[in-house]
Order: structure tokens, then sequence, then C-alpha cells
């Protein structure tokens, strides 16, 4: 079969979102007997994209080379493994890379049909959706009564944390920067908010939490706010760390890279084993290389659970692919609520 051709952003070099990426054109080959060729209608913009962007995330490719994890599109060709009633349809769909592109190849297995959702629906329920799926229902399911923190609670995973935690009746402290994602948070059911440009967070989580501890901390900052987490967490609780935003702000490259990884400090299993606590790490491109079918699943629960009614995902700003890097720097700015979404 002929080549597809198309245009990607491809990241360049690292810095500055406007020296960052040059629109190019690319050819695609073939879908694989397992593939499909998505032809990508919007995509969505993920914190890794901006650790990717600045060199700190390791899982990138070599540059240049097109970032991007999930997409929304129509199918408009497949490997000869694939039904072709897919042909036509209009999905989500995860990619390994390369969601900065008017085309797409992705497995067949890492698609969903969505029909009428809106795009910036879609892409919200499907990396940042089926990360905090797989966070509080599958990795450590959260309970009724259990005391939730959660971090960037406004943000894309954040939200939806606050929602898939609330529906199994915990109890939901949300950490953000600003009073409107405060209000943001305790409108989508937040228990309690700390705002941490106010104070210094822990002096209001001991306040929230007075004689008892934490159940679950869901981190996606690391460095220093690890300890201080770690401080409140009591026998049989769990942390979950899938992010490092503390890290973009470090300025003097591998020196912020030791200093954020000093900041953490040191944990001896012995001690976790102890004291009855527990430290999750969650690398979703790990988990799709490893067990897809995961992803797969957690993917198919999410846009069941939105199509019920109950998951709300927070659509953020809408940009045009001519605005890309306006769109990248407001994501790394921390500024932004919920899913960023890029249209053709």
């Amino acid at each position: 079969m002929e080549k597809t051709k198309s245009e990607g952003f491809f990241l360049v070099k690292k810095g500055a979102a406007a020296q960052a990426f040059e629109l190019k054109t690319l050819e695609l080959d073939a879908p694989a007997d397992d593939e499909v060729l998505i032809e990508v209608e919007a995509f969505g913009l993920n914190f890794a994209d901006v650790m990717a962007r600045k060199g700190f995330y390791r899982e990138a490719p070599a540059m240049p080379c097109i970032v991007g994890y999930e997409v929304v599109g129509r199918v408009s060709r497949n490997g000869k493994n694939v039904s072709a009633e897919l042909l036509g349809k209009r999905v989500v769909a995860f990619c390994r890379f390369g969601g900065y592109a008017k085309h797409v190849l992705t497995k067949a297995t890492a698609i969903h049909e969505i029909d009428n959702t809106p795009a910036e629906d879609a892409l919200a329920l499907c990396t940042q959706g089926v990360t905090a799926y797989y966070m509080a229902s599958l990795l450590t399911p959260v309970r009724k009564g259990d005391r939730v923190l959660i971090h960037a609670a406004a943000g894309g995973v954040g939200s939806l944390l606050i929602q898939l935690c609330k529906l199994t009746g915990a109890e939901v402290i949300a950490k953000v920067g600003s009073k409107t994602k405060g209000e943001l948070a305790k409108s989508l059911g937040a228990d309690h908010i700390i705002n941490y440009k106010e104070t210094e967070y822990t002096q209001q989580l001991k306040q929230i939490l007075g004689d008892q501890t934490l159940d679950v901390s869901f981190n996606a900052v690391g460095g220093r706010t690890f300890r201080k987490d770690f401080h409140f967490m009591g026998a049989g609780s769990r942390m979950v760390l899938f992010g490092g935003a503390e890290l973009t702000n470090g300025k003097w490259g591998i020196f912020s890279q030791l200093n954020f990884l000093r900041n953490m400090g040191l944990v001896l299993p012995v001690g976790l084993m102890m004291s009855s606590r527990n430290i999750l790490g969650v690398n979703m491109l790990k988990l799709a290389d490893q067990k897809p079918e995961v992803l797969s699943e957690c993917l198919k629960e999410v846009v069941s659970t939105y199509k019920n009614g109950k998951l709300k995902p927070i659509s953020g700003q809408t940009f045009n692919f001519s605005a890309l890097a306006e769109a990248h720097e407001e994501l790394g700015s921390g500024r932004s609520k919920g899913k960023l979404s890029v249209f053709w």
C-alpha cells in the first residue's frame, strides 16, 4: 500500500514553545495488520508533553520527533486483521507519541468509538481520564470514608480524580493554586479546598485532618511535596506518584534534577513495611507498552461512566493548530484548568 502524506508538529529543540515546534510534512506507512490510520480532528495536550519540551521526559523519542498521546478523528484505513466496519468511524485513540499530526497510526485495540461526543470531552477522557480511573479504581481502589489529597486538583487528571473519589464516598481534599480553581474543585464535589498560594499547604492540611491521617495522596508534583505528604500518611495509606511538576520549575539543568531527587528524600522498604505505608508509581506509557489491555479496559469504563452522566470532564481552552505554542505555554504555566485541546 502507498504511504500517507501528512503534516505534524515536530519537537525540534528544548525550551520555549515558540521555538521548540516546527510544522513539517511527513509520510506514514500503511497500517500494520493490527493497526488503523486515523485522520485527526483534534489532539490533546498533557503535562508530559511540557516535560518533553523542557528536556525532562526520558521516555520521549530523540528529536526531531512528534509527541502527543491522544487524538480524536475518523478511521481512514485499516490493517488486514482489523474489522472493515471501523472505516469512517469517529473515535478517540491513544497513540504512542505522534499525536501532534493530521494523521496517526495506532493499534486498533487503542481506539474507542465516540459518535458525536465533543472532541474536547473525549480527549479529556483519554490519557487523563484513563490515568485517573486506573489509579483510583484499579491500582488502589478508593473506598468510602477514605481521606484523599489530590494535588493539581483543577487539572485534567485532578478534576476527574475528584469525581471518581466522590463516587465511592471518599472525603476529598483538593489542592489548587487559585481561588477560581478552588471554586471549580468545590463544584466537582471536593469537601475541602487548599490554596497553596495563600499559605503553606501543610498548615492547611493539618487543620483539616486534625488528629487523623491521609489514606491516599494523588501526587503529580513530587519533589519536596513527597516528604510533606508522607508525614501525614497513616497505616494502610497509599501515596500515588504520577508526575514531577516541581521539576519543570528548575532553571539549572542537571543540578535542578539532582535537587528534585534530594528534596524527595530516602525511604527504606523496611520502613514502609513496619509502618504499613505504601508508595505507588504510575507511568502510563510503560503500562501501555506492557499491559495495553489495561488501558483498553480503563478507556471503555471511563467512556461508559461519562455516557451514564456520572463523570464530567472539564474542557479547558481550545486552540487552533496555529496557536500550539500558546497552548503549550498555557499548560506549562500552571494557570490552565481542565483539558487543553488543539484543533486542525
